[in-house]
C-alpha cells in the first residue's frame, strides 16, 4: 500500500527543527562567540546540526524520500541550507501561499570551500588525484636515513607524525630535519604531526631476566639439523642496529685478531662447549656460524684460535641484553597490580604446579586508583587480556583474569591499560607532556593531544602553546576515551577556539573503552558531527596493519581502508613494509575516491561496464 504522506505534518516538523536551532544558538551562546573568527560559521553549523539530531527523524526523512526529496541525510555540510530548500520544496509541492524561507546565498554543494580551507590549514595540499591525505608514523631508522624519508614521500606520504611516547629529542630533531629536507627536495610540503603521551596508564618494567642468546641451528620439520646459525661479533663500543643477525658484543681486538676460517671455542651456560666458525670478516665485525644448539650469556670466555700461527687468545662476551620474561596469564590467574614502581614478575609455583605467589606488576600512573571500585573491568595490552577488580588496599588491585588465551596470554611491561567501566579524572596535560611541548611548539606543524575528556584538557594545551607564539602550530584532539565520545560536541567547539584544529579517531583505545561491537558505530558518529564541525577527521589506527608489517594485507585491512576514504587523512603505522602500505593505501584512495566523496556516492559507470577500469 501506497504511503500516505501529510505535507503540512512535514513542514511543521521542519519549523521545528529551525526552532530547535535557534534555541540552541542561544544556549551555546558563550562556546560561540569564543570560537577563532575562522571557525565561526562551522561552530554555528556545528549547534545546528545537533539541533537536527536531538530527535529521530528517520520517519520524517522516510516521507521526505517517498516525494523525491531529499532526506537530509547529507545535510551535514550545510544543516539549516538543507532544512529550508526542503521547506521551499514542500511549500510548492502543497501550492500553499506561506512565506517561502529565504534561500538567498544558500549553497548545498558537495564540496564545502570553508571545510576545505579548514583542512588545508592543517593537513596541508593534498596530491592530484586524491583527496585524502596520508599520514605516516616515522620508524626510529628515518632519524638516521634521509632516503627512507624521500622514499615515503614519493610513495604517497602527506604528513609525519612522531609519536613523542617513544625515543627522545635528539631523536625527534633528526627526523624532522630529514622530513623538511627530503621534503624540499621533492618540492612537497610534508606536514609534521607530534603526539603528546599523555596520561595513558601503562603497566610498568618487568624484572630483568637473564642476559643470554640462545643459538639454534636450523632444522627441518623432523629436527634435523639443516644448516648453520648465523650470528655478528660487533664491537662491543659500537651501537647495535640495523643488523638481521643475532648480534654479540665483544672487544674490538677480539675482531681484529680473527680471520676467516678461525675457530672460536666456549662452553655454554650448560657446560656443553662448542664452536664458532668465522666465515666473513667485514666492515661491521665478524659473521660465524654454528652447526649446534648453545647458550651464549654475558661474560662466556671465548677462546680464539688461529690454526695458522698455532696459538690461542681469550676474549669474553660483552654485555647482552636481559631477555624480558612476560607474566603469562590465564583465565582465572589472580594479578596484582601494584602502585610501587616494583618490577614486575610471573607467579612463583610449587612442584605440583600450583601458584603460591601469583604475578605482579606496576601502573605507571598510581593516581588512577581513586577512581577505581571493587567489580570495575580492567583491559590489558589493547584487550587481549581482560578482568575485574577483585579487591582493593591504599597500595595495590587484585584483579581476577576473566578472558586470555586457552594455553595463556602473554603480559609485557610498557603495554596499554584500561579501565572501560571507571570514571578515570587524569590532567590533560602531564609534566612530561609540558617539557615535550617546548620542542613540538619549535619543531612541529600540528600537536596530537592524547586522552583528551574533558574541554578544559584542550584549554590547557591552547593556554601553553600560547607561551610560544612565534609559531603557529595546529591542535589535534584524539577521541580515544569514552568520556571523549560523550564530550564530543563540547569538544569541538573548545578546539574551535585556536587555528587550525582537526579530529583523530583513535581506534585502538576508544574499541577498548567502549566495546568492540561499538566501535564501527562510533566511528560513523564522530564522522558526521566532524563533518558538521567542517573540522578534518583522520582515521586512525590497525590500517593496513598486516601490510605494513607482514607485506600481506588481510581482506578485511582491505575493506577498512576504503571506509577510510571518508575522512580527511589516514594514518598508518610504522612497519617493515611501510613503503609498500604507502602504495597501497594512496591505491586505494585514489580508486575509492572516483566512487564516494565522503558518504556520498558518486555515480560513475560500474567497474564491470566495457569500459570499466
Amino acid at each position: 500500500m501506497a504511503r500516505h504522506v501529510d505535507i503540512p505534518r512535514l513542514r511543521s516538523q521542519l519549523t521545528s527543527i529551525s526552532e530547535c536551532a535557534k534555541q540552541l544558538e542561544s544556549d551555546y551562546a558563550d562556546d560561540l562567540a569564543a570560537v577563532h573568527p575562522e571557525f565561526r560559521d562551522s561552530a554555528l553549523n556545528l549547534v545546528h546540526y545537533l539541533a537536527l539530531r536531538q530527535s529521530d527523524i528517520s520517519e520524517l526523512q522516510e516521507d521526505l524520500a517517498s516525494l523525491g526529496l531529499s532526506s537530509l541525510g547529507r545535510a551535514e555540510r550545510n544543516v539549516m541550507g538543507s532544512v529550508n530548500a526542503v521547506r521551499t520544496a514542500l511549500q510548492r509541492l502543497s501550492s500553499s501561499d506561506g512565506d517561502e524561507p529565504d534561500l538567498k546565498g544558500t549553497s548545498l554543494q558537495l564540496r564545502n570551500p570553508r571545510a576545505d580551507a579548514h583542512k588545508r590549514a592543517i593537513l596541508g595540499d593534498h596530491p592530484a588525484g586524491r583527496d585524502v591525505n596520508i599520514m605516516v608514523t616515522l620508524p626510529i631508522e628515518a632519524a638516521e636515513n634521509q632516503q627512507l624519508v624521500s622514499e615515503m614521500i614519493a610513495a604517497g606520504m602527506d604528513l609525519a607524525r612522531i609519536n613523542c611516547a617513544h625515543d627522545d629529542a635528539a631523536i625527534w630533531q633528526a627526523m624532522v630535519a630529514n622530513v623538511r629536507a627530503a621534503g624540499a627536495a621533492a618540492n612537497k610540503d610534508c606536514r609534521i604531526v607530534m603526539d603528546l603521551a599523555g596520561s595513558k596508564l601503562r603497566t610498568g618494567d618487568l624484572r630483568p631476566g637473564p642476559r643470554v642468546l640462545h643459538l639454534r641451528p636450523r632444522r627441518d620439520p623432523l629436527g634435523r639439523v639443516i644448516g648453520p646459525r648465523r650470528i655478528r661479533f660487533m664491537p662491543d663500543d659500537v651501537l647495535q642496529r640495523g643488523t638481521k643477525a643475532a648480534v654479540i658484543p665483544v672487544p674490538r681486538e677480539c675482531i681484529e685478531m680473527a680471520e676467516e676460517g678461525n675457530e672460536f671455542r666456549f662452553k655454554d651456560t650448560r657446560g656443553k662447549k662448542r664452536r664458532l666458525i668465522v666465515v666473513d670478516n667485514d666492515a661491521k665485525g665478524l659473521v660465524l656460524e654454528i652447526w649446534k644448539g648453545a647458550y651464549i650469556a654475558t661474560g662466556t670466555k671465548l677462546r680464539l684460535v688461529r690454526h695458522d700461527v698455532g696459538e690461542k687468545l681469550v676474549f669474553h662476551v660483552g654485555e647482552l641484553p636481559a631477555i624480558e620474561q612476560p607474566i603469562q596469564l590465564r583465565v582465572g590467574d589472580t594479578l596484582i597490580l601494584h602502585k610501587d614502581n616494583i618490577p614486575g614478575a610471573p607467579a612463583k609455583e610449587d612442584a605440583e604446579g600450583s601458584i603460591v605467589t601469583p604475578a605482579h606488576i606496576s601502573c605507571q600512573q598510581p593516581e588512577v586508583f581513586e577512581f577505581l571500585a571493587v567489580g570495575h573491568p580492567i583491559s590489558l595490552n589493547d584487550g587481549k587480556i581482560t578482568g575485574v577488580v577483585r579487591s582493593i588496599t591504599d597500595d595495590q588491585l587484585e584483579i581476577e583474569i576473566t578472558k586470555a588465551k586457552p594455553a595463556g596470554s602473554r603480559l609485557r611491561g610498557n603495554r596499554g591499560i584500561n579501565f572501560p567501566g571507571s570514571d578515570i579524572r587524569l590532567p590533560g596535560l602531564t609534566a612530561f607532556d609540558r617539557e615535550n611541548l617546548k620542542f613540538v611548539a619549535a619543531n612541529a606543524d600540528a600537536v596530537g593531544l592524547s586522552f583528551v575528556r574533558e574541554p578544559s584538557d584542550i584549554t590547557l594545551l591552547q593556554q601553553a602553546l600560547a607561551q610560544f607564539p612565534a609559531r603557529r602550530v595546529g591542535v589535534v584532539i584524539k577521541i580515544e576515551t569514552k568520556r571523549g565520545f560523550n564530550n564530543l560536541p563540547r569538544l569541538l567547539l573548545t578546539a574551535m577556539r585556536s587555528y587550525p584544529a582537526a579530529v583523530m579517531i583513535a581506534r585502538g583505545d576508544l574499541a577498548v573503552e567502549c566495546g568492540w561491537e561499538r566501535l564501527a558505530e562510533l566511528q560513523e558518529e564522530i564522522l558526521w558531527l566532524c563533518e558538521a564541525a567542517q573540522m578534518p577527521v583522520m582515521w586512525a589506527t590497525q590500517v593496513l596493519e598486516q601490510e605494513a608489517k607482514k607485506g600481506q594485507p588481510s581482506r578485511a585491512e582491505i575493506s577498512d581502508a576504503a571506509m577510510s576514504q571518508r575522512a580527511d587523512c589516514v594514518m598508518l603505522n610504522k612497519g617493515p613494509h611501510i613503503l609498500a602500505a604507502i602504495r597501497m593505501l594512496d591505491n586505494i584512495l585514489r580508486r575509492m575516491q572516483k566512487h564516494h566523496f565522503k558518504k556520498t556516492a558518486r555515480m560513475r559507470e560500474l567497474s564491470f561496464s566495457e569500459d570499466g577500469d
